[in-house]
């Protein structure tokens, strides 16, 4: 055997390798991104101040169990879920949008199976018993330069759950709204920024989301950027929200 037909079997040979270490690490990310834990960032001020634009943030796959939603591109391979386990009333949850069953969408979890959901006069009333709501210090926004100040409040659920909610408007659109009844195997979902957030009060946009929809449990921040792409590594002193990395949601 020639040197010259010596060295083109190791050169096809180490490329050979190499394309088998590259599927390897390809079906590790894929195992863990479905078993495991999913990174998500934030597009909208919908979840605000909870969750910022810019925001990245770990979902645990294993929290409500699996579906054909905890895989990529949700493909249609059965109904239902497996290892399943109820959500926990303000939990901070990624589900796919049911009008299409492939938007991420990211919300608290407000109401579960059989509760009834309503808004009256800016206040939260789950199964006609009044969620406490405290005013505490505004909520100072910059845009463009300028700067607002939004009516801030902390809401505290009866399993002692507490988050703040940000009051944009006041009798807003969906500051009124009528009962909600949720279907069994489904959960009623809304966003923290109140008057600026579409979600299960908006029937037609987003209703009820069934159980099976569920991507995840949103977990923690491990990056956080401003007016800036994260990529912008060279931006990263002075657009880096450094005091959010590491933010637990639970």
């Amino acid at each position: 055997m020639s040197v010259t037909t010596d060295k083109k079997q190791s050169a096809d040979g180490g490329f050979v390798e190499i394309i088998k270490i590259v599927v390897q690490a390809l079906l590790i990310a894929v195992a863990i991104r479905t078993v495991l834990f999913q990174p998500f960032n934030i597009p909208s001020s919908s979840m605000e101040k909870t969750l910022l634009v810019g925001d990245y943030l770990f979902v645990s796959k294993y929290a409500y169990g699996y579906s054909r939603h905890s895989l990529p591109f949700s493909p249609p391979i059965g109904d239902g879920r497996i290892f399943a386990s109820v959500p926990k009333r303000g939990d901070i949850a990624v589900f796919k949008l049911p009008t299409d069953n492939s938007t991420d969408y990211i919300k608290r979890v407000i109401g579960l199976p059989g509760d009834r959901i309503q808004m009256m006069d800016g206040v939260l009333f789950i199964n006609e018993k009044a969620v406490p709501k405290q005013r505490i210090e505004d909520y100072v926004e910059g845009a463009g330069g300028q700067t607002r100040r939004i009516p801030r409040y902390r809401e505290t659920l009866d399993n002692g759950v507490s988050y703040e909610v940000l009051d944009l408007v006041e009798n807003g659109f969906l500051d009124n709204t009528p009962v909600y009844t949720v279907p069994q195997g489904h959960l009623f979902m809304m966003g923290d920024n109140r008057d600026n957030s579409t979600d299960s009060r908006v029937q037609s946009a987003v209703g009820y989301v069934p159980m099976e929809n569920l991507v995840g449990r949103a977990e923690v921040l491990f990056f956080s950027v401003d007016k800036a792409p994260a990529w912008a590594f060279w931006q990263w002193p002075w657009s880096v929200r450094w005091g959010r990395i590491g933010m637990s949601l639970r």
